[in-house]
């Protein structure tokens, strides 16, 4: 028996607005190589359309052609400018490195023409994005219909559906009913929302015509009741949908993924497989580059310090879990007087004898991290993601906290969602580890570079100060 793949509905607009940015980029180039009386060659066509090519990827992994990036005028003009600085910067390091091939040049794109392209194509795309948005919500109030939307199962998935609609759908008319057969006492769940009725009064209302779509949000073991909603709702003419009962599992990382004709849901997944693990690592080269030249002066400062304080090495290397669960050889300024990297490490506390005054000061400040750029730049970290736990840390905890190695799906980071949220330092209780575990399981979920961005930004100024690394 051949499996019915699933077919992802889509409703064209990312694609149209694609092909919009892909026009626009070129043609404003053309526009502007001609405006300005230069002839047209072949590298020049080849620039704009190397470009125009890296922003559409840029774009599709910054989140740029989301749905709810497109509802939103402030949402759309910000993606756009982070799209366009983050594809500037990878086509001119392209550009850069094509210019040194004998035969090819493209100094004809001078300074003037390269930042007149900048402005008029921003402004062109943004232009077009805010229209279309404009056009959107125009047609959607003048339409007089109003969609009237039941979900079948007060649950945790009908919750989710309803807050999902309630956003997506904001700007058009509509109205959301609950339905259930169990009594509503077995209800625990917020809803701005009341129960209607029962499975029975929704198949009549439906067969009547006065309900347009129906969620059927029941839990996966109501195998029974899914299959009696389905039957007697196909004898209505009202849109029907199945809510994936994902909250059973507690997916950590949910994407769906196609093999042959069979969808699955990833459970354990990492969002750092294709372009995403390629987008992550230019990112993590160009900012730790940028990073160890502009911070050379600190860490020489902080070198002789360190040995100036106490005898022993400079650096001290500390083996800790990676991408994969794999070790690693983390790259660290000492600040104690002594150097471990046994099977049991005892977490540095307040006033703790073995650590240096100078020793105190650097890890208070972070300054005692520094070192940690080489180790991205090296691959073996990246820029942002969980903080590296010692090796002992891992064995202990991950027996204490649920879903505690899931944060070694991507490479530890400098600093992470955690650090600025406030967990960073001693973890002595466990309750605060469940909760930089928490945020660590959260920040995979949400990966974006734009995200990656604000996390750096923050960190600036309130992550690398902390009260409680001792």
């Amino acid at each position: 028996m051949k499996i019915q793949a699933i077919k992802i509905a889509d409703d064209g607009y990312a694609v149209l607005i694609k092909a919009s940015d892909f026009l626009l980029l070129n043609i404003t180039l053309t526009f502007l190589i001609s405006l300005h009386g230069v002839s047209e060659t072949a590298v020049g066509l080849a620039a704009s359309f190397l470009f125009a090519v890296i922003f559409l990827l840029i774009g599709e992994y910054s989140g740029l052609y989301k749905k709810y990036v497109r509802q939103d005028y402030s949402y759309t003009a910000l993606k756009t400018l982070f799209t366009f600085f983050l594809s500037f910067l990878i086509w001119r390091i392209l550009c850069l490195q094509l210019n040194s091939f004998e035969g090819i040049n493209d100094t004809h794109l001078n300074t003037i023409i390269v930042w007149q392209w900048i402005l008029l194509s921003i402004s062109c795309m943004i232009f077009v994005k805010c229209v279309a948005i404009y056009a959107i919500r125009e047609f959607l109030k003048r339409n007089s219909h109003v969609r009237r939307i039941a979900i079948l199962g007060m649950t945790k998935g009908g919750i989710a559906i309803e807050h999902a609609l309630r956003k997506d759908i904001r700007h058009q008319k509509f109205e959301i009913s609950y339905f259930d057969d169990r009594d509503v006492s077995r209800f625990g769940y917020l809803s701005k929302t009341q129960l209607n009725g029962n499975i029975d009064q929704l198949v009549q209302l439906a067969k009547d015509g006065e309900i347009d779509e129906v969620y059927i949000a029941l839990p996966m073991v109501a195998k029974d009741r899914i299959q009696k909603s389905l039957r007697l709702l196909s004898d209505t003419m009202a849109e029907t949908y199945i809510v994936p009962d994902l909250y059973t599992y507690d997916l950590n990382v949910s994407q769906i993924r196609t093999i042959g004709n069979v969808q699955t849901f990833s459970v354990f997944g990492s969002p750092f497989e294709g372009m995403g693990a390629v987008l992550k690592r230019i990112e993590d080269i160009i900012i730790s580059s940028v990073i160890i030249l502009l911070i050379s002066p600190v860490l020489i400062a902080v070198a002789i310090g360190v040995k100036r304080s106490s005898p022993g090495p400079v650096l001290f290397k500390q083996d800790r879990y990676g991408l994969g669960g794999k070790r690693i050889r983390v790259w660290k300024f000492r600040s104690m007087g002594v150097m471990e990297n046994d099977a049991i490490v005892t977490q540095a506390t307040k006033n703790d004898p073995r650590v240096t005054k100078f020793g105190a000061f650097i890890r208070r400040t972070s300054l005692d991290e520094l070192p940690q750029f080489f180790n991205v730049l090296q691959g073996s970290m990246s820029i942002v993601g969980p903080r590296p736990h010692a090796v002992a840390h891992n064995e202990e905890y991950r027996v204490l906290v649920d879903k505690y190695m899931l944060r070694h799906k991507v490479k530890p980071g400098i600093t992470g969602l955690a650090q600025i949220k406030g967990f960073r330092g001693e973890t002595d209780t466990l309750d605060k580890m469940e909760m930089r575990v928490k945020y660590d399981l959260k920040y995979i979920q949400n990966w974006s570079l734009l995200l990656d961005l604000k996390i750096i930004f923050l960190t600036i100024f309130k992550g690398f100060v902390s009260e409680t690394a001792y």
